[in-house]
């Protein structure tokens, strides 16, 4: 999270923090872990009236940012998400506005979600890295548009939600959005590390809607990339949030845990992996804010960093979140302990789009399309 906020900047992000203190406290987070939905409805309405599903959505909607920059904004609200290791699919209804923003025919959709009434999720089955080919086929047959495929795994939130889709067709890559009800889609749910949200296994077997349900975007490919870049901004800022709070409580547990009547804190080579561990949050820390400026401005750069950005959080936050879990001891393996809350938080976010190899490797192929361009 950035070092230096403006005043309604701040106070927007500790508002949510408080709301979060309140709402979504460790032993509340455990009272939801077998609750189908993950949370409760009243929940994340009252985090849609905080503007949490504004921040992307078009002014003519009700939206709007807080500093003018919507996307620093929301990784505000991404970070203290992943220092609460809060439930709902704050990502997945972001990016289905993010998607829908430009299409006014679906406006209405972007309504429903920015009041809490209804939850969506970006689905994005063109593979982990953007690699690979994608899992979805859409086709156009006359006025209906054609579903085939499987896509894993995706989130879910409130009941009767909306799913915006990337798939495959004879013209490129499409964009579709369809309700979460319709006829033919097989949902299945699946287990996930992080018990604070909801994944689910999408299966389209020759699923038929109407052509209306198709997004039209002047480029469905650079947009799609847009989109791509905006979740591994937003999952590295929660991932930040993640690393922050597990050094926190790790910290504090080393100066009040005693060993042979000294603190854990003041032996010299623990402090030495306590430098380091604050080393890899702060490159985090900056390299997420740097892509999230990049990013929202559409700097030519900005693709590059927010894979540079996922990398970053995903692989060094794996190293500093099991040395926080080693240096509580046994305690920290314990499900009555806090940290594996953000321990799992983390985990998931660091695969969900991909993991830091894949990331790497897509770095890898875009400066060698640079180099070959050059």
């Amino acid at each position: 999270m950035r070092p230096l906020l403006d005043e309604d900047q701040e106070f927007f992000r500790s508002t949510t923090s408080r709301f979060l203190d309140e709402f979504a406290s460790p032993a509340q987070l455990r009272d939801l872990r077998h609750d189908p939905i993950g949370f409760d409805p009243g929940y994340w309405r009252g985090g849609a009236d905080l503007g949490w599903m504004s921040l992307l959505a078009p002014e003519s909607l009700g939206g709007g940012s807080i500093s003018g920059d919507g996307l620093v904004d929301l990784t505000l609200v991404a970070h203290e998400f992943g220092a609460h290791a809060a439930p709902g699919p704050l990502l997945s209804c972001n990016l289905a506005i993010a998607a829908l923003a430009e299409s006014p025919s679906h406006h209405h959709v972007i309504e429903q979600l920015m009041n809490g009434s209804a939850t969506a999720t970006w689905c994005d089955a063109t593979g982990a890295a953007g690699r690979t080919p994608p899992s979805l086929r859409i086709a156009v047959d006359g006025n209906d548009v054609i579903l085939t495929g499987t896509v894993r795994p995706v989130e879910i939130g409130l009941d009767g939600g909306w799913l915006v889709a990337a798939g495959s067709s004879p013209d490129g890559l499409r964009h579709v959005v369809v309700p979460l009800s319709t006829p033919g889609i097989d949902i299945t749910p699946l287990t996930s590390v992080d018990f604070t949200r909801r994944y689910v296994s999408l299966g389209f077997d020759d699923v038929r809607v109407d052509s209306g349900a198709l997004v039209e975007h002047p480029d469905s490919t650079a947009a799609h990339q847009r989109l791509r870049s905006l979740a591994l901004v937003l999952a590295a800022a929660e991932s930040v949030g993640t690393m922050q709070q597990a050094l926190d409580i790790t910290v504090e547990w080393s100066f009040d845990r005693y060993s042979f009547g000294r603190p854990l804190a003041s032996y010299q080579a623990l402090k030495h992996r306590f430098a380091d561990m604050k080393a890899w949050l702060e490159g985090a820390h900056a390299i997420t804010d740097e892509a999230a400026t990049a990013v929202a401005a559409g700097s030519p750069d900005g693709d590059e960093l927010a894979l540079i950005a996922a990398a970053f959080s995903g692989s060094y936050g794996s190293e500093l979140m099991q040395d926080c879990v080693q240096l509580h001891g046994g305690l920290g393996v314990t499900y009555e302990h806090d940290i594996h809350l953000y321990f799992r938080r983390h985990t998931m976010l660091r695969t969900l789009f991909g993991t830091p190899g894949d990331h790497r490797q897509r770095i890898t192929d875009l400066l060698a399309n640079e180099r070959s361009v050059a």
